[in-house]
């Protein structure tokens, strides 16, 4: 019986848990991206947040300067390049329609664009008019909950709150001159107001951030993130998955941005600006004083860990809160003449207490230790009509090198290609580094890789990369010098409103045996097929992902998926179901479930069960918006969820968000 529901949910099924793709389109590619990629890049959330905020405020193409456009991860330097000489050649655009003239920009990229740029009607004045600015700004206040429909041992006994997720956002923004924002949230089983927790809420983050006011660029003063050349020295906020870098072609500095979302680590708090000094030349400072959380060891004298996951819920994780302080400062000098850019950057940071690291285990050997940290980097790009070029070289205390260098080519409309090489001595320390990796930091690693996006039909595209690393020195999965090899083909086809995909990824890596005593070579596969089909208000989409795994032992990992939306004036409805069937958790699926605005959810199916889940928004006039996402997951092998306080003690877990949006 169960063999034949199964069948029946996979014939009427689609992706995994979306809501309505008519309502946020944008989301399909960022879920490929980022489930694809496992979560490689640190900065996911970071780069969800940026789109959330870009589709609720979109920007006036027309008035956009480079660093902005290129926020989009699914633009270039070459596609960016040709929208400003578009506009230069022929004034501002009266239409998005007209991204079809420029040959570089292909079908897929011009329906991304639409909904996170406008063509002038929302324009403000060159300059920034404060005066403007109040009067006509638009104010946005999001209150968001999530309700579960079950208790973990951590409510009953051990967590200092109680088990109601919550959070406030407030938005002011006149055009895309000037954003001043709140962002108030609490976890699960955090303390509100009370003995543990006097501000309230556990989570604060206040910013602004203004453009183009005379020759100061960019102004942001609150919390903020800074990210330049290729992420070697300073890259907050960078999220550069590879299947990112091929269809950015490499490069992706970004500067001075406001820190908008709920993610605890890597954001900087203080002031930082973007100066015009003359031509082609600007300058860059910031400097950012934090309370951070931490594991303190030496009777509370030195840092074995720096905690980001933000959880304050239990007395343990609430003594780690703010109990270390960080101290940053850096500047940056840049030229742009043409298409050629070049860069350097220089940060120093100061812990009030010294970093010590455990070093029980090998491969903490090189992480970094002591209380002051320096980094320098120069970089460089170079942007033609066939050539596209990034680089960065750096370096730090004690004289270790990082160096990543990009080569990109673009023969014709349908055709990209690219080549990177990178080279992260084990001895480099760059606290807020984040560039293209497979071991997930910049330290330790060498590789090459190289990209192919290719359009052999009008409306058939093929994506493929391969990337060899090499790891010289131990790693958490080896504790000798190791290998990995990573491979990714894709096939998509689009004709009129059917779109169907065909995925595979072939990862070797090695690492320890069980015993520890040699390498072994795991191999995990990963495939997917799938396909989606629109017609008038509702939208339909079939997927099946499948993934293997060989090392010590042999698991495999299944993953059916539907789900069917429904869009009409004011109400849009979405129902999803997936089932799920993996032998363990190395045979894990990764899947991304779209719940109310700004809430970014990924997870890793484990185990056999089912997920499903009823999305629905209403928008009532221009002003209102009320949102519910009602989702259960029902596992068939197990009587209990997880384990320690947040063990649930049954088979199943039910939540319910609600959201409501006020705009005015």
């Amino acid at each position: 019986m169960r063999h034949a529901f199964l069948l029946l949910l996979f014939l009427f099924s689609g992706h995994l848990v979306v809501c309505s793709q008519d309502e946020r389109p944008w989301e399909a590619l960022f879920a490929d991206l980022s489930t694809f990629d496992d979560m490689e890049g640190s900065d996911w959330e970071d780069t969800y947040e940026m789109l959330c905020e870009l589709e609720e405020h979109p920007l006036d193409i027309n008035a956009a300067t480079r660093e902005e456009l290129l926020q989009m991860p699914f633009l270039n330097d070459r596609q960016v390049e040709d929208i400003q000489e578009y506009l230069y050649r022929y004034g501002a655009m009266k239409s998005t329609a007209e991204l079809a003239m420029i040959p570089s920009i292909d079908y897929t990229t011009r329906q991304l664009l639409t909904h996170f740029v406008v063509c002038g009607e929302r324009s403000a004045p060159a300059g920034l008019d404060w005066q403007k600015a109040f009067r006509y700004g638009r104010h946005d206040v999001i209150a968001t909950a999530n309700i579960p429909f079950y208790e973990r041992r951590g409510d009953k006994e051990g967590y200092l709150g109680y088990r109601y997720k919550h959070s406030l956002r407030y938005r002011f923004q006149y055009g895309d001159k000037l954003k001043v924002g709140l962002l108030g949230a609490q976890d699960a089983g955090e303390p509100f107001f009370g003995s543990h927790n006097k501000a309230g809420y556990d989570y604060y983050s206040v910013y602004a951030e203004a453009h183009r006011m005379g020759c100061l660029t960019t102004l942001v003063v609150g919390r903020y993130k800074a990210s330049f050349g290729m992420g070697l020295v300073m890259g907050s906020g960078f999220g550069m998955g590879k299947l990112t870098a091929l269809t950015s072609l490499g490069g992706k500095g970004r500067g001075l941005a406001a820190h908008t979302s709920r993610q605890t680590g890597g954001y900087l708090q203080g002031a930082g600006a973007t100066v015009r000094l003359s031509k082609g030349v600007e300058g860059t400072a910031f400097v950012s004083y934090r309370k951070i959380d931490a594991t303190l060891v030496d009777g509370d004298s030195s840092i074995a860990t720096i905690v980001t996951d933000g959880y304050h819920r239990t007395a343990t994780e609430m003594a780690k809160k703010g109990n270390a302080a960080e101290t940053t400062a850096g500047t940056r000098l840049q030229y742009r003449r043409g298409g050629f850019v070049i860069g350097a950057t220089g940060i120093f940071t100061h812990y009030g207490k010294p970093l010590r690291p455990r070093l029980t285990e090998r491969y903490r050997t090189y992480y970094p230790a002591g209380s002051d940290f320096w980094n320098v980097g120069v970089d460089y790009a170079y942007t033609g009509a066939l050539l596209t070029l990034h680089g960065e070289t750096a370096t730090g205390e004690g004289g270790a090198i990082a160096t990543i260098n990009n080569v990109g080519v673009t023969p014709s409309s349908r055709l990209s290609l690219l080549v990177s090489q990178r080279f992260y001595g084990k001895k480099y320390h760059a606290l807020r580094a984040n560039s293209l990796s497979e071991g997930g930091r910049v330290q330790n690693e060498s590789g090459i890789y190289a990209g192919v996006l290719w359009w052999p039909l009008r409306h058939l595209k093929l994506t493929a990369y391969t990337d060899y690393a090499y790891f010289p020195f131990a790693t958490y999965l080896a504790q000798v010098s190791s290998q990995a090899w990573d491979n990714v083909l894709q096939a998509q086809y689009e004709w009129g409103n059917l779109t169907l995909t065909a995925r595979y990824r072939l990862k070797w890596r090695e690492q320890d045996n069980e015993e520890g005593t040699a390498l072994i070579g795991k191999v995990t596969h990963r495939a997917r097929i799938g396909a989606a089909y629109a017609v008038g208000g509702w939208r339909m989409a079939a997927n099946a992902d499948w993934t293997g795994v060989d090392a010590d032992r042999q698991s495999q990992g299944w993953l059916f998926s539907g789900n069917v939306g429904y869009s009409h004036a004011w109400l849009k409805v979405n129902a999803a179901m997936g089932y799920f069937h993996t032998d363990d958790y190395d045979s894990r699926i990764y899947g991304y479930e779209q719940g109310v605005l700004h809430s970014f959810g990924f997870r890793a199916y484990e185990g056999e069960g089912i997920r499903w889940s009823l999305c629905a928004r209403a928008d009532i006039g221009n002003r209102w918006m009320l949102m519910a996402h009602l989702a259960t997951t029902d596992y068939f092998d197990r009587d209990h969820i997880s384990n320690g306080y947040q063990r649930i003690d049954r088979s199943s877990k039910t939540d319910l968000e609600l959201q409501v949006r006020c705009r005015f």
